[in-house]
C-alpha cells in the first residue's frame, strides 16, 4: 500500500499550515533527505524533507492550499513494486482524498467493479495504525497484530525493524467506550463575519484576508487575556546615568563598529534581574511550573502584518556588545521571516519597547507560557525631587510589568521589577 506523506508539524505549536510550493512532481523519484515542498507556518516558510524513498505517485494537496491540518495526507509515495492501481485502492480505503477535493485536485475514484481495499487496522481507541507496506506484509505473514506493536518510525509509524523480531499475539479486546462528557457551555461569541459585514453595507471598505500569522496572533492573545490572570506593576526609571554611560561606551566601541541601544541595556537588565530573583525565571506548564536556570529573554519585533518574539538565550552571560549584535541579527531575519522555530520559541520573560514610537506607557499582554512581559515607554524630561530635596530635571522612562499571577505573586513581582530598575539606574553594576 502506498505510503502517505503527511503534513509535518514544523514547530511544537503548529496545528496547520499552507502548502506554499511543491519542489517535486508526480513521477519523481525521491530519497530520504530530498526536499519535497515549502511549508508556510504562521511565522515562516520552511522546507520539508522526505523521510522515505520511493516515487511520488499522487499529489493530494495543491500548491497554495491554506489551513492544511498537521498529519493530513498531502501526497502518496509508491515503494518498489507498487503502481497506480495501489493508489486508487489507497484513496478508496482512506480519507486521504478529502483534502485533495478541498484543494481543487481531481482524484480518480476506483471503478465500481473493483472491490474496496481493506481499511487500515485501527487501534483500540479508534486511531489509525500507520505502517510501511513492507511492515504490513511481514506482519501478515507472521500473523502479527499491528495494534500491539509500537512503531519507531516518524509519527510512530511501524517499520520493518519493528515487526521482524515480534511474535504473534492475540489481539487485545477493545475497551468499552467511555461515555462522552457533557458539552461545556460555549462562551458567548461575537457577531459573525456576515453580521459585521451587513452593519457596513453601503459604506466603502476593503476586505483584508487574514494570513496565518494574524490568525495565530488573534487566537493566542485572545486565549492569553481569557485564561491568564494578569496583574500589572508600574515604575518610573531615571535614565540619566545610563544615557551617560552608554555614550561613553559607544565612543570606546566606535572603532569596532558597535553602537549600543537603550534596548540592549534593558534586555541585559531583565536577564540579570531574572538571576537575582530566580523564582521569577519560570513558565506555566499546565499542572506545574518550570523554573529555568539560564535567562532566556524574548524581545518583541514588529514586522509587516504582525510581530515576532525572537529569544536571546543565556542573555545573563553575554556582554552588551554580544547582545546588541545578536539582537540586530535576529530582528533583521525576523523582518524577512527567516527565523527558525527554535529562535522564536521558549524564553521565560519578554520585553516590548514602544518608546521609539513616542509612547509614554502601555500595558502588554503576557505571551504564554511566559510568566511576564515588560512594556517600555519613551524617556522624557521630567521635574523630580532629588535625594537632597531639591527640584531637578531628569530623563524618566515609564515601564509596566504584566505578570501571570499563577507563576508570580505580587511581592515577588515587585522584587523582580525593583531589580530591573536598580540595574538600569546603576548600569555599571550589570558589567560586574
Amino acid at each position: 500500500m502506498p505510503t502517505e506523506i503527511l503534513m509535518p508539524a514544523l514547530s511544537p505549536t503548529m496545528e496547520e499550515g499552507t502548502l506554499a510550493k511543491w519542489l517535486v512532481k508526480e513521477g519523481d523519484t525521491v530519497s530520504s533527505g530530498d526536499l519535497l515542498a515549502e511549508i508556510e507556518t504562521d511565522k515562516a516558510t520552511m522546507e520539508f524533507e522526505a523521510v522515505d524513498e520511493g516515487t511520488i505517485g499522487k499529489i493530494l494537496i495543491s500548491e497554495g492550499t491554506e489551513g492544511v491540518k498537521v498529519n493530513t495526507a498531502i501526497a502518496l509515495l509508491l515503494e518498489e513494486g507498487e503502481s497506480a492501481s495501489d493508489i486508487a485502492a489507497t484513496l478508496a480505503a482512506t480519507p486521504a482524498a478529502a483534502p485533495a477535493a478541498a484543494a481543487g485536485n481531481e482524484v480518480a475514484a476506483p471503478a465500481a467493479s473493483e472491490a474496496p481495499a481493506p481499511a487500515a487496522p485501527a487501534k483500540a481507541d479508534g486511531g489509525r495504525i500507520f505502517a510501511s507496506p513492507l511492515a504490513r506484509r511481514i506482519a501478515a505473514q507472521k500473523g502479527l497484530d499491528l495494534t500491539q506493536i509500537t512503531g519507531s518510525g516518524p509519527h510512530g509509524r511501524i517499520v520493518k525493524a519493528d515487526v521482524e523480531g515480534a511474535t504473534a499475539t492475540a489481539a487485545a479486546p477493545a475497551p468499552a467506550a467511555a461515555p462522552a462528557p457533557a458539552p461545556a457551555a460555549a462562551a458567548p461569541a461575537g457577531p459573525s463575519a456576515d453580521a459585521v459585514a451587513r452593519m457596513y453595507e453601503g459604506r466603502a471598505y476593503e476586505e483584508i484576508k487574514l494570513d496565518g500569522m494574524r490568525k495565530t496572533i488573534a487566537a493566542r492573545l485572545s486565549e492569553a487575556k481569557q485564561t491568564i490572570p494578569h496583574f500589572y506593576l508600574r515604575r518610573d526609571i531615571k535614565l540619566d546615568a545610563l544615557l551617560k554611560f552608554r555614550s561613553q561606551l559607544n565612543k570606546q566601541l566606535e572603532s569596532r563598529g558597535v553602537k549600543l541601544s537603550v534596548n540592549d541595556f534593558i534586555i541585559k537588565a531583565v536577564a540579570n534581574a531574572l538571576q537575582q530573583v530566580p523564582a521569577c525565571n519560570a513558565v506555566w506548564a499546565g499542572d506545574r511550573v518550570l523554573q529555568l536556570k539560564p535567562s532566556d529573554v524574548a524581545v518583541a519585533v514588529a514586522i509587516e502584518g504582525g510581530l515576532f518574539t525572537p529569544v536571546l538565550q543565556d542573555a545573563d552571560t553575554k556582554s552588551l556588545s554580544a547582545l546588541s549584535a545578536e539582537m540586530k541579527d535576529l530582528a533583521g531575519r525576523a523582518r524577512e521571516r527567516k527565523l527558525a522555530p527554535h529562535e522564536y520559541q521558549g524564553g521565560t520573560f519578554a520585553v516590548s519597547n514602544l518608546g521609539m514610537f513616542g509612547i509614554d506607557n502601555f500595558d502588554a499582554i503576557v505571551n504564554p507560557p511566559h510568566a511576564g512581559i515588560l512594556a517600555v515607554g519613551t524617556g522624557v524630561k521630567k521635574p523630580i525631587v532629588g535625594d537632597d530635596g531639591e527640584l531637578a530635571v531628569a530623563t524618566v522612562m515609564s515601564v509596566t510589568m504584566s505578570v501571570d499571577h499563577r507563576v508570580i505573586d505580587g511581592a515577588l513581582g515587585a522584587e523582580l521589577l525593583k531589580a530591573i530598575v536598580d540595574n538600569l539606574e546603576n548600569p555599571m553594576v550589570m558589567l560586574a
